[in-house]
């Protein structure tokens, strides 16, 4: 059966994308199967689509016909001001076209999702939030760590390293005091600095760590090491954003399953 067979039995009937809307979305950490039915409908439908840095190429063909806009933000690097963004975004939706803000895994996790509604709903720009499948745990999924495991953590904690080092900072020591695994969005340029940070809170150094680079995506690179080691094994074979960093007992579940896998395929 072919996905066009499957998905109309599913008898998926979209909102109705109206004109002056915008809608926030999210396209997931990147594989194309990351997407949902509602992004990949909004797509079809979008007159205008402004997108971020970490939008594969490949998702936009689904929105032929429709006006792109690339308004992406990468650290480091000359960006579109966030200000300019939520004027293009009202400025296309004031002339009565569809917009379609998208952004990379979920708009309201650590995608300013809820900064762009309120300069929409300042405006009075009718808007909805489309979901997209979050990038840490889309990035986990796909490289074999479990997020949550029985008998090994009850809560998952997303952070973002942006700030490390600035008077923005977080508290790694509360963080690692907590024992309960990591996901750090943004991190890759204070590794060190966040590596150093929470092994100073009391987290051993020996703590299983991972660095998941481009998840997803044909560019895949998944790095397994330790707290202690893994800020120099990333600089050390190239690593770098768009990357997700993993500290916690979850990341040594890998191998655990990697192992098993091989040890059973061996024995059929």
């Amino acid at each position: 059966m072919s996905l066009g067979e499957t998905i109309a039995r599913l008898a998926y009937a979209p909102a109705a994308f109206e004109p002056g809307h915008v809608w926030l979305a999210g396209a997931g950490p990147g594989g194309l199967g990351c997407l949902t039915l509602d992004v990949v409908a909004a797509l079809g439908r979008a007159d205008t689509v402004i997108y971020d840095a970490l939008v594969e190429p490949d998702v936009l063909k689904a929105a032929a016909g429709a006006e792109r806009l690339f308004v992406g933000k990468r650290g480091g690097k000359p960006s579109t001001p966030q200000d300019e963004i939520n004027c293009l975004m009202v400025e296309r939706a004031r002339a009565g076209r569809r917009v379609l803000r998208l952004k990379g895994g979920d708009p309201n996790t650590f995608g300013r999702g809820g900064e762009e509604a309120l300069a929409l709903a300042e405006a009075g720009i009718p808007f909805r939030f489309l979901p997209g499948i979050t990038s840490a745990f889309g990035a986990l999924a796909a490289a074999g760590i479990p997020a949550t495991l029985r008998g090994v953590n009850k809560a998952v904690i997303l952070a973002t390293g942006h700030g490390a080092g600035t008077g923005d900072d977080l508290d790694w020591a509360a963080l690692a005091k907590t024992g309960q695994p990591l996901v750090i969005y943004m991190g890759m340029r204070n590794l060190d600095r966040i590596a150093a940070a929470l092994a100073a809170g009391g987290l051993a150094k020996t703590t299983p760590a991972a660095v998941l680079m481009a998840a997803t995506t044909a560019e895949e690179r998944v790095l397994i090491g330790t707290l202690g080691e893994i800020a120099e094994e990333a600089r050390a074979r190239g690593f770098g954003a768009p990357a997700l960093i993993v500290v916690g007992e979850i990341v040594g579940m890998r191998e655990t399953l990697h192992r098993l896998q091989e040890e059973g395929a061996l024995a059929l």
